[in-house]
């Protein structure tokens, strides 16, 4: 096999740090480039196009599924495993739906993200057992059935929100009016069914898009 380039997005320099050096010591893979934001991801993958770009979702400033949606523009063939903490399967779906072609936990072993990452190169959907188990339950369940009525927009949005992210600085992140992002903000409520931000909040933790440690941070 050709020797794999790729690209580690992530907001945590020391999660990037480790994960550079699991994948450097595999003979048939090289990180050509690493980027700390969604929109520093897009720039990087326009300059240095690598085989397969590793990412995160939640990061500082603009986040994954924005950048994956604007990379598959740009490349309709790029290749992207999404790499991240959050297990609710919603996660995956929406990453999915951005043109993500696999979704890892970062609770899984290394050779789960290595193994991924050589199907992916190849063209191929790779999850995690623990997500593809999540997402064989969240069918019997019909809570999830709300979050996958969003949009990826809509999803990214909410993402920030529930993250305490203003209006403002996400119609920064996103390159969008604040008008728009105060009527999305409305969508989603409509859409999830609850009609105050506590509320919202309340559903994001019981759905586990969040968690109350993240709100102490």
């Amino acid at each position: 096999m050709n020797t794999i380039k790729i690209m580690l997005v992530d907001d945590h320099a020391i999660v990037r740090e480790g994960y550079r050096s699991l994948l450097q010591k595999q003979d048939n893979m090289q990180v050509i480039a690493e980027a700390s934001d969604g929109a520093q991801a897009y720039l990087y993958y326009k300059q240095h196009q690598p085989d397969v770009t590793v990412m995160d979702i939640s990061m500082q400033g603009q986040g994954g599924l924005e950048a994956i949606s604007r990379i598959r523009k740009f490349d309709s063939t790029a290749k992207i495993l999404v790499f991240s903490m959050h297990q609710n399967p919603s996660f995956a779906v929406q990453a999915t739906r951005a043109g993500a072609l696999a979704y890892v936990t970062k609770s899984s072993d290394p050779e789960v993200l290595i193994h991924a990452i050589v199907d992916v190169y190849q063209n191929k959907h790779y999850l995690s057992a623990d997500i593809a188990h999540a997402l064989a339950l969240e069918k019997l369940g019909a809570d999830s059935t709300a979050l996958d009525q969003l949009t990826v927009r809509e999803f990214e949005i909410l993402r920030m929100l529930v993250e305490a992210v203003s209006t403002q600085d996400i119609a920064s992140s996103l390159n969008i009016s604040p008008k728009t992002v105060a009527n999305t903000h409305y969508i989603i409520k409509r859409k999830l069914g609850v009609n105050s931000d506590i509320e919202l909040i309340h559903l994001a933790i019981k759905m586990n898009i969040i968690n109350l440690l993240d709100l102490l941070r």
